[in-house]
């Protein structure tokens, strides 16, 4: 952790979004840095669409980073210095860090979504042929490439309104990977699945017609309030296994850590389990993913 020290006096990191009242993010961040024996102070913002770029024109010279959530993910990239090849290939940043670098701020951009899903999934051992996406947002292009990286070749998408699928075209066309777009209505069709991510807001899944293929079968509802969620407890009844929002939120958050202290998402923390596990317990979860 050489560079962890550089610019000591940035100490203050938040979650930015709307809403946010609900975050988490805190409570897991504060968890890690107690552990590190790091003096930061993490806190949540209400910024709306269009309110970026002025918030962070009002932030203080102590501020380290930030992490962004709806919907700010895509409205970022336009003020950001430097970015992550990840972040160039989707077009979605969860992650802001200031540095100071030959008497300027820099801001560099990250994405820690994509490992936030891949992680959790891979722990339980799991590696689906397909997968299935519930919703179009900045977090299904996230979902996308996690689902390529755990090994899934073909993945089906189901939105309300597939014109909005036009982003997730493109980047299944760039990552080499078949993607079929079909209507949310039309979920009932596609029979049992295997592998599943809803990146839908809380609740919105509720009422699909979501079936676990069997025992192996996974659903990743990337939502944490309510939970559980009513499709959670269906799919788990019907002998699926299920994945809690909260298993990525605390895996995207371990990358942040990382980027906000070396900038790299990818430089492994001190004492890392430790730390995953202060950060877990700190919301409830298990010690172990899956557990």
């Amino acid at each position: 952790m050489a560079t962890s020290y550089q610019d000591p006096d940035r100490t203050r990191l938040a979650v930015l979004g709307s809403p946010i009242a609900h975050s988490l993010s805190p409570t897991l961040h504060a968890a890690a840095y107690d552990v590190l024996g790091l003096p930061f102070t993490y806190g949540r913002h209400e910024v709306a669409s269009g309110s970026l770029d002025a918030f962070i024109a009002g932030l203080g010279p102590a501020q380290r980073g930030l992490s962004l959530t709806m919907p700010l993910k895509r409205e970022v990239l336009p003020l950001l210095d430097r970015t992550t090849p990840l972040v160039d290939e989707l077009g979605v940043a969860n992650t802001l860090a200031f540095r100071s670098e030959g008497g300027r701020v820099v801001r560099a951009g990250a994405n820690t979504d994509v490992e936030g899903l891949v992680r959790p999934v891979a722990a339980l051992g799991h590696v689906p042929g397909e997968a299935t996406i519930l919703g179009g947002g900045a977090t299904a292009a996230s979902a996308l490439t996690a689902s390529l990286r755990l090994g899934a070749r073909v993945v089906r998408v189901f939105l309300r309104d597939t014109a909005k699928a036009r982003d997730l075209v493109g980047l299944a066309t760039r990552l080499g990977i078949t993607l079929e777009v079909h209507p949310l209505a039309d979920l009932e069709q596609a029979g049992p699945l295997g592998f599943v991510i809803s990146t839908l807001p809380g609740g919105a899944a509720d009422e699909l017609p979501l079936r676990p293929s069997g025992s192996d079968a996974v659903l990743f509802d990337v939502a944490y309030e309510p939970w559980p969620t009513a499709a959670s407890t269906r799919w788990e009844a019907a002998g699926g296994r299920v994945l809690n929002g909260l298993d990525m939120l605390t895996e995207q958050a371990i990358g942040q850590i990382r980027f906000f202290l070396t900038g790299d998402e990818d430089e492994l923390l001190p004492s890392e389990a430790a730390v995953r596990r202060a950060m877990r317990g700190a919301v409830g979860l298990p010690e172990q993913i899956g557990g």
